[in-house]
């Protein structure tokens, strides 16, 4: 096994590196900020810690399968269904809870929208065999070849899939009820796209919910990278924290190591885990390929809270939505500011982990979509959105939740782009037509040897289920096809 430098140390840096280092592989991480993890991480005063970034677990086998695969036993992952999915609040007071069982949420369905309920089994059977062939066909490999990804098959499936229609589209095709329908549709924003921008293929994120449930990590997503960590140390792995790398060494048509503020060190093959854009700068000028603008994902408002007292009845997960979803998210999407009236995800952990947060108190986290950096003042606007989301967060479904607060901290998008996040963009590049599958970045990103990238903005995507699986696509690559270290991609 070569040894190989990750530049980065996310999640799917450290993915990459359980993978590769479970099979011998000698791995050495460089990591500009002081720890590990990326977009999972904790944000904390001392007295209260809630999770920075990604809270909602999907795809709970794709997570604990390749952890086993990486060497990390499913039992050192306390996972816990959440029951419900999570409440939609509507702006008329309407409360749709979103079920993992069928029965009942077909009762809930024809509860708030009378005669909808056949629509969504409808749903579920169509989208079911949906999901299985297009993980095949698009989540499970990389697209190294363009002639790869144009197959006969594909193309039908594509087709099979509506890809060439958007999510908001599809869910239209199922449900009559415009509020249904944004039910079905708002899970792009999780991956930073719009629904009426992300094509088809990504409808299955809302199946995927009900299909195998919405999760909790007890103790908060981010404490998966200390597991990771200590495995990766145990190992031997080399973890250099507060290591800016300058440049990508490059010898003839090969990458060969890495320049940092100590110097030059060597190594076989240099893989990228920072937001694909930042990758080509670090290339001598030479060596660059043409620019090309990639579309940011969109940013979010983040809120994070210490509150002095807890509310009983409230669902871990929470979705608050304004009279029309759509025309606030044209306005974040398609006239770059944020929304007169926006919608609100409130993360609630206390109600699935009463350990979340001191005794009788709560921790919050408020996730509000806006525009990644652009024409937005951050500075001007930041506290008049946070006092309308907090005072509607409180009339809507947390009473006294002001008077509450004990702690708050606020991140923009300016300071998530400050964090390395390309443009602001909370989710790496948007998930548009033009950027995904085979349109996206690959794990074998440029015709230069033993170069790699894996994360957020390269295919599979965004969200750390698809990055693990990013990862372990490029493990598989580099363990079992090391006959294309030395070809490039065509």
């Amino acid at each position: 096994m070569e040894e190989i430098a990750i530049v980065g140390g996310g999640v799917g840096a450290l993915t990459t590196a359980l993978l590769l280092s479970r099979h011998g592989g000698k791995v050495t991480i460089y990591e500009k900020s002081d720890k590990l993890g990326g977009r999972l991480a904790f944000e904390s005063n001392g007295r209260y810690q809630i999770d920075q970034g990604p809270t909602i677990v999907l795809l709970p086998e794709m997570i604990l399968g390749i952890m086993e695969e990486a060497g990390i036993e499913r039992s050192r992952i306390p996972l816990v269904e959440c029951h419900p999915l999570y409440r939609i609040h509507y702006a008329d007071g309407t409360v749709l809870h979103k079920w993992r069982d069928t029965e009942k949420q077909v009762e809930e369905i024809e509860r708030l929208f009378p005669g909808e309920g056949a629509g969504y089994r409808r749903y579920l059977r169509d989208m079911e065999g949906n999901f299985k062939q297009g993980k095949k066909a698009f989540l499970d490999r990389p697209f190294l070849r363009k002639k790869e990804f144009y197959t006969f098959r594909n193309l039908s499936l594509l087709t099979k899939l509506k890809a060439y229609t958007s999510v908001r589209q599809l869910a239209r095709q199922y449900f009559r009820n415009e509020r249904l329908a944004d039910a079905f549709s708002l899970q792009t924003l999780y991956i930073g796209g719009a629904p009426f921008e992300s094509p088809a293929l990504y409808s299955l994120l809302p199946y995927a919910e009900h299909a195998f449930g919405v999760w909790y990590v007890k103790g908060g997503y981010a404490s998966l990278v200390s597991i990771m960590e200590e495995e990766l140390k145990l190992r031997g792995v080399a973890i250099n924290l507060n290591t800016s790398v300058q440049e990508l060494v490059i010898e003839g048509k090969s990458c060969r190591g890495v320049k940092t503020d100590k110097g030059i060190t060597y190594h076989d093959a240099v893989v990228y885990n920072g937001d694909f854009p930042g990758l080509a700068p670090l290339l001598p000028e030479d060596k660059r390929p043409a620019s090309k603008t990639y579309k940011p994902s969109s940013g979010c408002l983040l809120v994070y809270l210490g509150l002095k007292q807890r509310w009983p009845e409230a669902a871990a997960h929470q979705f608050f939505l304004p009279e029309s979803l759509q025309k606030g998210l044209q306005q974040i999407f398609l006239e770059d500011r944020i929304p007169s009236d926006p919608s609100f995800y409130l993360f609630n952990p206390v109600a699935i982990d009463e350990s979340a947060a001191p005794e009788g108190e709560s921790v919050m986290y408020v996730l509000i979509p806006v525009p990644p950096v652009g024409q937005v003042n951050w500075q001007e606007e930041q506290q008049d959105v946070v006092n309308h989301v907090l005072a509607e967060a409180e009339r809507r479904g947390f009473p006294g939740l002001r008077d509450a607060i004990s702690w708050m901290r606020i991140r923009t998008p300016q300071d998530a782009q400050a964090d390395g996040l390309y443009l602001g963009g909370s989710f790496g590049i948007a998930p548009t037509l033009g950027q995904s599958a085979v349109y996206r970045p690959q794990i074998v990103p440029y015709a230069i040897n033993r170069l790699y990238a894996v994360g957020a903005s390269v295919h599979p995507g965004a969200g750390i289920p698809i990055v693990m699986q990013g990862a372990k696509l490029l493990a598989d690559h580099l363990l079992k096809e090391e006959s294309l270290w030395t070809s490039q991609p065509v």
